[in-house]
């Protein structure tokens, strides 16, 4: 472990040092390698300061940063998340330049990878209450997911880290008055891939576990919208469906009748939820479907404080940041 200490000082000492863009850009390029390919060595790379360094190329400029060396340094700062996620935490000024990153004009290398850390950040719980006090890094998480034309691996790691921010409850209000919900139903209405779908109606549910989202859903015909997804007849993945009964069933929870009142007025909506009921596509999905039914049928107020999260999609490539309920006992992911 010592020869890793050394290794990692040396490569620190040479970030710090550089003295020209050349020797800049090699230096991360070797941290980005040397951390992808060796989780052993990248808690010393942070205890040996590489943490801050890497923070500050993220918002340099031309000439001492390219775009090549800020994507190098984001994933080089993904990689050190997987295995110091602490250091990283404790580093002043870091959720600041991973907001930086966000932004839909950063290169789209960059601003994913800067998601997949948030994300991987998020996985402690602890850090989610931290990281939701950022509304800069919030409103760029949806503004990513509003930008034309962004790469499916971008938006699908941008969505888990909205997925984690709304893990947290207090999030969610924070989320809704930045413009989550017509961001996540814009971008439901245009998509056609069906794993971002997935991850998207995830995020819709988690959202939908808050009171002040009674009226963003309303705004936006969310309430239709989720209804419709539902519906077997719009040929929506099973998840998709899942996802949308247990938004309804958030809002219903969170709503009160003033939901539930909702959900009535729209147009088939208790035949539609039935069927799901019925139609078996997964045990969860018949669960949320029935626990709805049974709100629908009743007259009185819901109870407020019961929340039912939705899915990530699980078929995420091997190089994608995994959601939640995927992460094994040591937290390992991929590594850019």
């Amino acid at each position: 472990m010592e020869v890793k200490r050394r290794t990692a000082r040396t490569l620190v000492k040479r970030l710090s040092s550089a003295g020209d863009a050349a020797a800049l850009a090699s230096a991360i390029t070797e941290i980005r390698l040397i951390s992808k390919l060796d989780d052993e060595i990248r808690l010393p790379l942070a205890d040996a300061g590489a943490i801050p360094l890497l923070a500050s190329h993220l918002v340099a400029f031309p000439p001492i940063a390219s775009p090549s060396s800020q994507e190098n340094a984001s994933a080089s700062l993904l990689n050190l998340s997987i295995s110091a996620r602490e250091p990283l935490m404790s580093t002043p000024g870091i959720l600041d330049a991973l907001a930086y990153s966000l932004r839909s004009s950063a290169p789209a290398a960059v601003a994913q990878n800067a998601a997949a850390t948030v994300f991987s950040l998020l996985s402690v719980d602890t850090y989610r209450p931290i990281i939701g006090s950022k509304k800069a890094l919030i409103s760029s998480l949806i503004s990513l997911i509003r930008a034309p034309n962004q790469a499916a691996r971008t938006v699908k790691d941008a969505l888990k880290a909205l997925f984690g921010l709304a893990l947290y409850a207090m999030n969610r209000s924070k989320m809704v008055e930045l413009g989550a919900v017509p961001a996540l139903f814009s971008l439901v209405l245009k998509e056609e891939r069906s794993g971002v779908l997935e991850d998207a109606t995830a995020v819709i549910a988690q959202v939908a576990g808050c009171y002040e989202s009674l009226e963003a859903f309303r705004k936006v015909a969310g309430f239709r919208a989720l209804v419709d997804l539902m519906d077997k007849a719009t040929g929506a993945k099973g998840r998709v469906r899942e996802n949308a009964a247990a938004a309804l069933l958030n809002l219903a929870m969170s709503g009160g009748e003033a939901a539930v009142g909702e959900i009535r007025e729209v147009e088939d909506a208790e035949e539609v939820v039935r069927e799901l009921a019925e139609a078996g596509i997964s045990a969860r999905a018949k669960i949320k479907a029935e626990a709805l039914l049974k709100v629908l049928g009743s007259e009185r107020r819901c109870r407020r404080g019961e929340h039912w999260i939705g899915d990530l999609d699980s078929s995420s490539d091997s190089s994608s940041v995994p959601s939640p309920r995927l992460w094994d006992s040591s937290g390992n992911s991929s590594s850019y």
